[in-house]
């Protein structure tokens, strides 16, 4: 938990700025976000940039922002390609140059003005560009040779068109804050029509906000806590930005958490919330397009904790589910009681013999051994040299005998005319007669059982996925106490819309639908560790 606040801020302070921001907005037709844009960053002591087509309000959004503080005076310049740096810091002293002095007189100028419009500002040249830079990120005006300090609380820019060219990234960067600026639509335009006159934002002088209030708030604002979910977030985002191409710098980033920080401490919260981060789309792009993809981006993922985000989870859990898979899948050979192994035999059944026997054979054909009587010439053909044809070893050194082999042969038959093999009448006898098979070794495989885990490998998985449950559970209660109050915690949201409060439901749900499918293969995974076999105690 975050620590208290040590400077205890005005109990009204959510009040009075809720009063302004609505106050900001009257008569005004979906101008909502670059007005709350424009007071937020006032508060947080950054500059809005506002890309759009003329006629589009730019310049009202400012000039109603000026009417937020007291005291407070404002600037307006459009700026060309011709402007002069007397027309935005004041004309030169000609007191001071009869006395060799180089000042300007910036009285009624930019370096006096507390909120400033600076219209077309990347029309802005080189000799300009220098002075804004450092009077837009110091607030300090270097006057002569003098560096003077600013009373500059947010300068609001426009523009038509996105800059071109090196030279601007630098001063596009100083405005922490953008936003696209387009005609009014089609839902919108009727109420544009019903407009009469000049609508003016009326509030009362106590409702303005004073130089001590902006102070005290700024220097609240960085007591205020970064929770790790919040920097899990802006990490990821980081990652993400740097893969889509969106270049985003480490000042911007720094600039970026004050920013979340003001914003939770004007919503009287004393640390970031993850709905506070709804303005990153607005910080981190480039080009219009982008502001969209960043925001789907948010809206996918707001809900999500640090430790528990559903994507990190998931990872998690299919770990767990290859380690289990592993160990079903692991097999041992087998014992038997007395511990002897075990081998598988040719009936498939387990045997204590690590071989047996068989018929050998060779290019798939059985092998036999050579009748005793066996020639390889008609013996009855050769009288008494007979004897020099008949086959002395049996195994034809150790190859053993086909069928077709043992066809060529004679059988010799005192009693009647030799035969070939193929003829003998005895043959089918003799072929079936194991004794007369070719035989050979045959190692049994090993019988194979699933293997028996270790009580002590089964007890601590299913323990470590017992207490992950448990944070999920955790978590998928807070998701839903998250769910219950997201539509009041929107609405009352002084900087995030409320039509972000429906993709923000619709975000959440997803995420406990999620969160609810891992619980389930969770349980699943304490099932099968409970069901590996386990290794028998002596």
């Amino acid at each position: 938990m975050a620590e208290p606040l040590k400077k205890k801020l005005p109990s009204d302070l959510t009040a009075r700025i809720e009063a302004l921001r609505d106050a900001l907005l009257t008569g005004l037709v979906e101008r909502d976000v670059p007005v709350r844009l424009a007071l937020l960053a006032a508060l947080a002591g950054e500059h809005l940039l506002l890309i759009g087509p003329p006629g589009t309000a730019k310049s009202l959004v400012a000039r109603r922002l000026h009417l937020a503080f007291h005291p407070a005076t404002y600037f307006e310049r459009l700026l060309t390609r011709f402007t002069v740096p007397e027309e935005l810091f004041g004309p030169l002293s000609i007191k001071g140059l009869e006395e060799d002095r180089y000042e300007r007189l910036t009285e009624a100028y930019l370096p006096k003005a507390s909120v400033a419009f600076l219209d077309e500002i990347f029309k802005a040249n080189s000799a300009i560009l220098n002075a804004l830079l450092a009077l837009l990120n110091e607030r300090e005006f270097d006057n002569g040779k003098r560096r003077e300090p600013t009373p500059l609380i947010s300068v609001v820019g426009a523009s038509n068109e996105l800059p071109e060219g090196e030279e601007l990234d630098a001063l596009f960067d100083r405005f922490l804050l953008r936003c696209h600026v387009g005609p009014v639509s089609k839902a919108g335009f009727p109420s544009l029509l019903e407009l009469r006159g000049d609508v003016v934002a009326e509030f009362s002088r106590q409702l303005r906000l004073s130089d001590e209030d902006l102070a005290e708030v700024r220097q609240a604002a960085t007591e205020v806590a970064v929770p790790d979910d919040v920097v899990a977030l802006l990490a990821d985002l980081r990652d993400w930005c740097t893969a889509e191409g969106i270049q985003v710098s480490d000042r911007r980033w720094r600039k970026i958490v004050k920013l979340l920080q003001t914003a939770a401490l004007t919503n009287g919260r004393d640390r970031v919330s993850i709905w506070d981060c709804w303005l990153l789309q607005h910080c981190l792009w480039s080009e219009p397009e982008q502001r969209a993809k960043v925001h789907d981006w948010y809206a996918a993922r707001a809900g999500a904790s640090s430790a528990m985000d559903p994507s990190r989870l998931t990872r998690i859990v299919v770990s767990w589910e290859a380690r289990l898979k592993q160990d079903q899948d692991s097999r041992s050979q087998a014992r038997d009681a007395e511990g002897n192994l075990l081998f598988k035999g040719p009936d498939g059944k387990p045997s204590v013999n690590k071989g047996y026997r068989a018929q050998a054979r060779r290019g798939g054909e059985p092998l036999y051994l050579a009748p005793h009587d066996a020639y390889t010439k008609d013996p009855d053909s050769y009288g008494t040299g007979y004897h020099n044809s008949k086959i002395t070893d049996r195994t034809n050194a150790g190859a053993g005998f086909t069928r077709g082999e043992l066809n060529a042969y004679w059988i010799h038959d005192p009693s009647r005319n030799s035969r070939q093999f193929d003829r003998w009448a005895n043959r089918d006898a003799y072929l079936t007669n194991q004794a007369n098979w070719h035989m050979e070794a045959v190692d049994l495989p090993p019988f194979m059982e699933p293997t028996r885990q270790k009580a002590a490998h089964v007890d601590a998985c299913l323990k470590e996925l017992t207490t992950l449950g448990q944070q999920v559970e955790t978590y998928k209660a807070q998701l839903l106490v998250h769910i219950a109050s997201l539509d009041a915690d929107i609405r009352a949201h002084l900087w995030v819309t409320d039509d972000f409060a429906e993709p923000a439901a619709r975000s959440l749900e997803g995420t406990r639908r999620e969160v609810d499918t891992l619980l389930g293969r969770l349980e699943k995974l304490r099932q099968g560790f409970g069901l590996l076999p386990r290794e028998e105690v002596a």
